[in-house]
């Protein structure tokens, strides 16, 4: 069936599979007989505590998460975790490193400094964040309760082309706008979180995959909806969960397996991405001044270096049928989201525009 959609480049919330939504609307009045939709269920319901086990069993399996981590299915995004990770994990030595290389890894820090002390292990801020830094380049303290790292940087399109190495301090990182994207060993890390909106599901659903050991110290005061034991012990049911969203998580991750799982969604991100980027650094209008081995996969920030043509391709890309795709505010310039979702054709047409775009604007 031939749908009139645009090509949605937008940082989120994002694109979904064409096949995930077809599913979600042919069930949105009756689901599998139970003569509602998911939105009107009980979340304590049996037909809904299925969906929300089946979901959590295939994430187990698509992303290859050991039994000795816990799978939460939370609710007020990334930004919420950027308090929950000190509150759970800077219990011991009340302090902790953060590795600043964009915007979110810079607010999780303030917000951690309100619980703690934070060294920041590494920044490249005064580079406008368009690499990553070595591991050379890290100052790790050894006694610190873990290292915080944000992986893809969604505003400045950079992303980790390595797990840092932090000996026996828990990694920490923010996969909000990667996760699902390619393979990763969950085993690296302590923990890990990320909103879903990008790569997974609707907005409303944060994910957070936690080693068993880490949590249940929780730091005084901590409110029950911020303690991940809480959380775990009930399943990620202590209250009413976003019901709706987990729902086309689930779907997501179906969408994810039958496709062949991980490793073929990173050949297809990475044909994509490779398409853009070939453009760019071919094209004499436009640039992308990451550094080529920092480059995000989902995040693509480029620009022709002058404000008023910038402002003209986001004009005439919505004429032809894309959006979103301006740069963040605090970034400036042109910014294009190729989440998993992105065809590879509409990559093919933004290459083609702007190839179209150079040509008449010499």
């Amino acid at each position: 069936m031939a749908y009139d959609r645009i090509y949605n480049f937008s940082a989120g919330p994002s694109m979904l599979p064409i096949e995930v939504l077809e599913s979600a609307r042919d069930n949105t009045m009756n689901y599998e007989g139970s003569g509602m939709s998911v939105m009107e269920m009980s979340h304590r319901s049996k037909v809904y505590d299925n969906i929300i086990v089946s979901a959590i069993a295939l994430m187990r399996e698509v992303m290859g998460i050991p039994d000795n981590y816990k799978v939460l299915f939370l609710q007020g995004g990334a930004s919420l975790q950027f308090a929950m990770v000190p509150m759970n994990l800077m219990t011991k030595n009340n302090k902790a490193d953060y590795i600043v290389t964009g915007s979110f890894s810079g607010k999780a820090a303030e917000e951690a400094a309100k619980y703690g002390k934070v060294n920041i292990a590494a920044t490249t801020k005064d580079e406008d964040f368009t690499r990553i830094p070595q591991q050379s380049e890290l100052n790790l303290d050894p006694e610190a309760d873990y290292v915080h790292i944000c992986f893809n940087n969604t505003i400045y399109g950079s992303k980790w082309n390595y797990i840092p190495d932090t000996g026996d301090v828990p990694l920490v990182a923010d996969l909000s706008s990667c996760i699902m994207s390619e393979p990763i060993d969950v085993t690296k890390f302590g923990l890990i979180y990320a909103g879903a909106q990008k790569n997974m599901a609707p907005a409303g659903l944060t994910i957070v995959i936690v080693r068993e050991d880490l949590i249940g110290k929780t730091l005084p005061g901590t409110p029950v909806m911020m303690d991940y034991e809480k959380m775990a012990k009930s399943d990620s049911m202590y209250n009413t969960p976003p019901c709706w969203s987990i729902y086309v998580c689930k779907l997501v991750l179906e969408w994810l397996k039958n496709m062949g799982g991980l490793k073929v969604m990173q050949e297809r991100n990475e044909k994509k991405a490779k398409l853009l980027y070939d453009a760019i650094d071919e094209s004499s209008l436009f640039s992308c001044k990451v550094e080529k081995n920092s480059r995000s996969i989902m995040n693509v920030r480029f620009s022709t270096g002058n404000e008023e043509l910038d402002a003209k391709f986001v004009k005439e890309s919505a004429a032809n049928g894309m959006s979103n795709l301006k740069g963040h505010r605090s970034a400036g310039g042109l910014r294009a989201s190729i989440y998993n979702a992105m065809p590879y054709e509409g990559v093919e047409h933004l290459v083609n525009f702007i190839k179209k775009f150079e040509a008449e604007n010499k």
